[in-house]
This record gives structure tokens, C-alpha cells and sequence, in this order.
């Protein structure tokens, strides 16, 4: 079985880590945690967890934003900068979406109403750019997401290319890295649903990862 790192944060409860476990599985990939790189590992993925230090896309902390965990953006960033320069494939969810911009130099909204509803399977539609990597894994332009973050994507990353947003606020839902094998990140939470076509983000990264592993 195909291996990725899935590293957490120590305010991560057992809980959520789980979902993520769960839906690495379905797809027939094994996480590995408390990593510190990527040594023979396939891929990483970056799990949702507390809003990122704002210091580290220039910005002062607002009193929405949640106590960071300094460590884990910090061997975070490392192991995206890692990830990309081996050109591992990388899929983000919700903070880590908001990681990998940060990461490449872009910044984050740090409080946005109206998205953050935990309890809700369905929230709101998002607008699929056409012939992107998503609608190709997704099979479709349009398409009915969870919502449960309360911070969004401001500039985008050099090099990053918006391919989903949401209707009304345009709050940005999904980025790639198009010259990359494999780099996606979502703003919803799909390891919450790998009953439905959300399962097949995580085919998809497991197919890339399978890539990585057979040219070794």
C-alpha cells in the first residue's frame, strides 16, 4: 500500500485525525504521522486544524483568529516546500488549502461570515473551472460542498491557479498547481463524505502517489 504523510498538530483531537485515516484507507493509501520529512514517502497530505499564524503572511492576528500552533506551521511549511520541490503530489483540505497559499507566498481573509457550518453535509454549490484537474476528477462544473472554515484565501500564491469559488461572496474553494504532477487543495472537508464523488479526491491522489512509488 501506497504510504503519504499526514502530519497533525498536537491540539488535533483523535477524532477528527480518524476521518482522515479513514478516508487515506478508502482509497487504499496508509498515513503515516509524526513525520519530520518525506523520506520514501509518496505524497503529503495537509488536514484541516487551527487557523495559521498570520505573522507568516505579514499580518497581525485579529481577535477572530484562533491561538496558531507555531510547530505545525512550521514543519508544515517545510514539508510542502519538500513535497514540491521532489514534485510529490499534495492534496491540502480547508487549513490546508490555506497552508499551501501561505506557503508560496500567498495571504488569507482572517474571518469570514456564513462558512463556517460544521454540522451541515451540504451547504453550497461551488463553481468548477472547466477543463482544471478538479472537474477532471470530480466529472463535473458544479457540484455541492460541507463548509467549516471561517478563513479563506486573500492574494493568491504565485503559481497557484483558482479552479472553484463560491457563488455570491466568491470565497475561493479550490487551487492547483498546474505545473506540478499532482498539487490540489479544497476548502471543504471531503474526507467527511468518501461515500460520494468527494471519495474520488482521494483515488485520484492515490493514483498519483502509485506514479511516484512505481518509478522508484
Amino acid at each position: 500500500m501506497v504510504r503519504v504523510a499526514l502530519p497533525f498538530g498536537i491540539t488535533t483531537p483523535e477524532s477528527k485525525r480518524d476521518s482522515y485515516r479513514n478516508a487515506l484507507r478508502y482509497a487504499g493509501i496508509e498515513p503515516v504521522e509524526n513525520v519530520v520529512n518525506l523520506h520514501r514517502l509518496s505524497g503529503l497530505l495537509l488536514a484541516g486544524g487551527n487557523d495559521v499564524e498570520p505573522a507568516l503572511y505579514g499580518a497581525a492576528r485579529q481577535t477572530e483568529t484562533e491561538e496558531p500552533d507555531a510547530e505545525r506551521d512550521k514543519l508544515e511549511i517545510a514539508l510542502v516546500r519538500e513535497a514540491l520541490a521532489r514534485d510529490l503530489p499534495v492534496l491540502g483540505i480547508c487549513r490546508g488549502l490555506q497552508l499551501l497559499n501561505v506557503a508560496l507566498g500567498g495571504t488569507l481573509i482572517q474571518h469570514i461570515e456564513g462558512h463556517k457550518r460544521p454540522k451541515q453535509r451540504e451547504v453550497h454549490h461551488i463553481a468548477i473551472a472547466p477543463g482544471s484537474r478538479l472537474a477532471t476528477i470530480l466529472g463535473m462544473d458544479d457540484y455541492m460542498v460541507n463548509s467549516r472554515h471561517h478563513q479563506a484565501v486573500d492574494k493568491v500564491a504565485e503559481g497557484a491557479t483558482v479552479v472553484a469559488t463560491a457563488p455570491g461572496d466568491h470565497v475561493i474553494e479550490a487551487l492547483e498547481l498546474p505545473e506540478k504532477r499532482f498539487v490540489l487543495a479544497v476548502q471543504w472537508h471531503p474526507e467527511a463524505r468518501t461515500g460520494g464523488p468527494d471519495g474520488k479526491l482521494f483515488h485520484a491522489f492515490r493514483d498519483a502517489a502509485d506514479a511516484v512509488e512505481a518509478a522508484r
